[in-house]
């Protein structure tokens, strides 16, 4: 079979045959519809993200849509090999989605909305009417956060980003209050403050030097120094080390949590995967999903897809 193959971390897939995979321990093989191309697969296949092991030749892709040999569709979470024309699945990781869905456009929607679902639901006692800042709303995950957050009873959602013009169209995904990260360092840690005063729950998606100026402004400002401050450190867009200050622990009632592979249990991620797929087919979210065929790979990995469209490689026809 035709398959997206990484033979080095320091170039990106090329098209490959390989043998079909072997099912084993009660896995399955699945027809693969579409795999997308987020940054949690760039890490797996570049083997910076924290879960590598290092091991050569690699299929990438953890998640996708296929067929089962009884002609159900499934969306599926899997260690790697999605980015194939099969792939071996776990029943018990997968759930079965309704025939008239588009695979590409759960493809592109399941794995940005897991992160803030999963955070959300799983590592944080979230409350209705609670007040919600995202660090790096303008990336697919944080946007589709916004809409999450606002579907799980958000009070007030601001959001955080670098990019003006995806920026202007974040009150449309329901951004309260929106913060232009390269404004004037100055008039953004204002920003960052007033946002930062009353706000319970902080997404971020940046880490890095970010995480640790938006505290710098926030702890100040805070109205209520008791009260719960909640940062889940979710992605590291501007680098996986931030110089957080001492005194942010200190000075309010700041808990850091991390939210991904490991903090949350298998068990808790599957458990989630029927509401989580059962809300993105709702039809209320923005999708922005570009159909690759799985020949054209190294490609679309070097040049993604423009203006915040997710790249989700086709292997085989639906």
């Amino acid at each position: 079979m035709r398959a997206a193959l990484i033979t080095s971390f320091d170039t990106p897939p090329q098209v490959a045959d390989i043998p079909d995979p072997d099912p084993q321990d009660g896995g399955e093989i699945v027809t693969v519809l579409a795999s997308a191309v987020h940054p949690r697969v760039r890490s797996q296949a570049d083997g910076s993200h924290y879960t590598t092991t290092g091991v050569l030749p690699l299929v990438p892709g953890i998640d996708g849509v296929g067929r089962d040999a009884r002609g159900n569709l499934r969306y599926f979470v899997c260690e790697s090999g999605a980015m194939a024309e099969r792939a071996v699945v776990d029943p018990r990781r997968s759930v079965v989605l309704p025939p008239d869905v588009d695979p590409v456009v759960i493809a592109a929607a399941m794995n940005p909305a897991m992160s803030s679902w999963i955070a959300l639901r799983r590592r944080i006692e979230f409350t209705p009417g609670s007040r919600v800042l995202i660090m790096g709303a303008t990336g697919n995950a944080g946007r589709m956060a916004i809409q999450i957050a606002r579907r799980l009873g958000a009070g007030h959602v601001a959001a955080a980003g670098r990019d003006p013009q995806k920026l202007a169209a974040l009150p449309g995904l329901g951004a309260d209050t929106v913060i232009d990260l390269a404004r004037d360092p100055q008039q953004v840690a204002l920003d960052l403050a007033a946002a930062g005063r009353e706000v319970d729950v902080v997404l971020d998606y940046l880490w890095g030097p970010w995480a640790a100026n938006a505290l710098r402004a926030i702890v100040p400002a805070r109205e209520d120094d008791t009260q719960a401050l909640t940062w889940v450190q979710i992605g590291s867009i501007t680098g996986p080390e931030s110089p957080l200050p001492s005194a942010a622990l200190r000075a309010c009632n700041l808990r850091i949590v991390g939210s991904g592979q490991g903090s949350v249990s298998p068990r808790d991620i599957l458990a989630e995967l029927p509401g989580l797929a059962a809300e993105v087919m709702s039809g209320g979210y923005e999708i922005d999903a570009v159909p690759v065929p799985l020949s054209d790979v190294t490609a679309a990995w070097e040049h993604p897809a423009s203006d915040g469209a997710r790249t989700v490689i086709v292997p085989t026809a639906s």
